[in-house]
């Protein structure tokens, strides 16, 4: 389930998994958990929507790179 957010989103995000994406991927995007939380930032999170594109773009992690 994603929340509501403008479809936008920068292309380069989804082409590799970067340290973010690894962390919500290994948190299974439970923002609770999220080391971003903290931060109080004003915005979306689109990161769910990444994940789903890199799952299905280049595969999910290696699992020596799952961090978190």
């Amino acid at each position: 389930m994603y929340m509501p957010a403008n479809d936008e989103m920068s292309e380069s995000i989804t082409q590799n998994w970067t340290e973010q994406a690894l962390e919500c991927y290994s948190i299974d995007c439970d923002c609770k958990k999220c080391s971003l939380r903290s931060g109080h930032y004003s915005f979306i999170c689109q990161m769910p929507k990444v994940i789903d594109i890199l799952i299905r773009t280049i595969g999910r992690p290696e699992k020596e790179r799952k961090t978190a």
